[in-house]
């Protein structure tokens, strides 16, 4: 598979302002995470800003007992966060994300009975993990299914699955523990060799039934190609595409999946064209 779409890139962070001020992200890399112009998201965080200044927004450490109201919040943050760093590292920063992995631990840290935060934390440290095999040495990209597993970090893999156990222990499931479950998947490679492409479908599909996004759904249809073939899989993203409007029909992981499928089908001349098309939508880093 040449693209598995991260589910998380339409969905919105709950403040853009709080992560482009105190984790450091330009307008346009919030704007990328939304699929939205960077003019777009520059409008939406002066507009944020107005208000706190107009309302009088007093900024206070909270206490802890305010922590539970605000932790759905304060997650979607840090995956925000996380999606955006995981989007823009580029051939040279082969470190992984160490701040949104210092971030996920300490919310777990923070509320160790929370099943979404142990969620999200594993789902940090089973992407970050595969982080140096992301390039080659030339710098170039390498696809997820072509990635050599022996340079996956080990140690981070069996941390996040000790997150998944405790959140499991919860018996309440959420999205972010069902991406880290299909981070999961992808990883038990390094053991089995193989990649379970029907526990991966019926991983998606439950995501995309709990929490529906442009990036999942393009997921969806790239394993449904994985398991049922190139034509389903196609027909699913053209059904997307078909109803998404412009925007979804400029999303780049949307037409980079459709061009790989095309080519898997033989059709060489409309997968040129969709190549092209989803080099024309590909953001520079």
């Amino acid at each position: 598979m040449l693209v598995c779409a991260h589910p998380a890139i339409d969905r919105a962070m709950h403040t853009p302002l709080m992560v482009n001020t105190v984790l450091g992200f330009t307008a346009a890399q919030i704007g990328r995470a939304f699929a939205m112009p960077t003019s777009t998201m520059a409008t939406r965080q002066v507009r944020v800003k107005k208000r706190i200044k107009t309302t009088g927004i007093a900024f206070r450490l909270p206490d802890r007992a305010d922590l539970p109201a605000r932790m759905s919040a304060v997650l979607e943050v840090v995956y925000g966060a996380y999606v955006i760093d995981w989007g823009t590292t580029g051939p040279q920063d082969r470190a992984p994300p160490s701040q949104t992995l210092h971030l996920a631990e300490v919310l777990t840290d923070l509320a160790p009975d929370d099943a979404e935060a142990h969620g999200l934390a594993a789902l940090v440290q089973l992407s970050a993990a595969r982080a140096p095999a992301r390039h080659d040495a030339t710098g170039a990209f390498v696809p997820l299914a072509e990635q050599d597993p022996a340079r996956w970090d080990a140690a981070l893999v069996e941390r996040a699955h000790a997150h998944l156990a405790t959140a499991h222990a919860q018996s309440h499931l959420g999205r972010f523990q069902l991406e880290a479950a299909i981070q999961a998947v992808h990883c038990a490679r390094a053991g089995t060799g193989a990649t379970d492409w029907p526990t991966l479908l019926g991983l998606h599909r439950t995501l995309h039934t709990l929490a529906p996004s442009l990036g999942g759904a393009v997921a969806l249809a790239a394993v449904t190609a994985e398991v049922a073939g190139p034509a389903a899989g196609l027909a699913a993203l053209d059904d997307l595409l078909g109803n998404g409007g412009v925007r979804v029909r400029r999303f780049q992981p949307a037409c980079a999946v459709r061009a790989h499928l095309l080519e898997r089908l033989g059709l060489r001349e409309e997968a040129v064209a969709a190549y092209d098309q989803a080099d024309r939508a590909t953001p520079p880093l």
